[in-house]
């Protein structure tokens, strides 16, 4: 079976769900498809948000000493905090991690799904998970985190994709090449991981980061003129939610 790796989520942290989860799916016309209580468990509440196969969660804490509590205050809430990749074997994708001297930080064992999260520290820049879910090798199939019908809260008159996730740090290059062995996918010269359905693309920057998400859009003009409404602040075609800055397209 050819090697397959595909993003499949991207979690953003903020301290508290609201406003960030009803800007989001205003803005970007998302509709929340589920809210997991096992998340409970680790001093937090989520939502996700599907961008056509991509999920978009946000997590926040609700009690102090969890992890996402600690990001936050590590580094003043910028930044995305877990890209969730899914693939063939997750076991193997994190003992070649550990042989590069990532550690594993959580397994996550729920049949039919199998998720191995690895260390940020290691990572760098955010937390990188990678899953898989018995028995759904297609994209539009079972997704356990998403909840059980996420595919019917899909929708496309907004928000088309999400295209691309911008990481940024001091040795971009090399950054990119961490990441690159790590999932996986060799980086290409100018510092970008081209997954079958997005791209990551290594940029300079003062620290490292996941520092926004690029989505293709329907209309610009209109997701902007809404976002300013909500109160954001807007520059050029982008502006910052959840501690990335989103960046829309046609």
């Amino acid at each position: 079976m050819a090697p397959y790796m595909r993003l499949r989520q991207i979690c953003l942290v903020a301290p508290q769900l609201a406003p960030v989860i009803s800007d989001i799916a205003e803005i970007m016309g998302l509709s929340v498809c589920y809210r997991d209580g096992n998340v409970a468990k680790y001093g937090l509440e989520n939502a996700l948000l599907p961008v056509d196969t991509i999920m978009l969660e946000v997590v926040a804490p609700f009690k102090d000493g969890t992890t996402a509590g600690r990001f936050i205050d590590k580094t003043g809430g910028r930044g995305g905090y877990m890209a969730i990749f899914c693939c063939n074997d997750p076991d193997e994708r994190g003992r070649n991690a550990n042989a590069m001297g990532v550690r594993t930080a959580n397994v996550i064992d729920h049949a039919p799904y199998h998720g191995v999260q690895l260390h940020p520290r290691d990572c760098r820049a955010a937390f990188i998970e990678f899953n898989h879910t018995e028995g759904s090798d297609d994209i539009l199939g079972a997704y356990p985190p998403a909840g059980p019908d996420w595919q019917k809260f899909v929708r496309k008159d907004v928000t088309q994709a999400l295209t691309a996730v911008e990481m940024q740090g001091p040795h971009p290059q090399e950054l990119a090449a961490h990441w690159g062995k790590i999932i996986g996918v060799a980086a290409s010269g100018d510092a970008e991981l081209k997954l079958p359905n997005a791209t990551f693309r290594f940029v300079k920057g003062a620290s490292e980061i996941m520092s926004a998400l690029e989505f293709r859009v329907v209309d610009v003009a209109s997701v902007l003129h809404t976002a300013k409404a909500r109160g954001l602040a807007v520059a050029g075609n982008e502006f910052l939610l959840g501690g990335v800055t989103f960046r829309v397209g046609a």
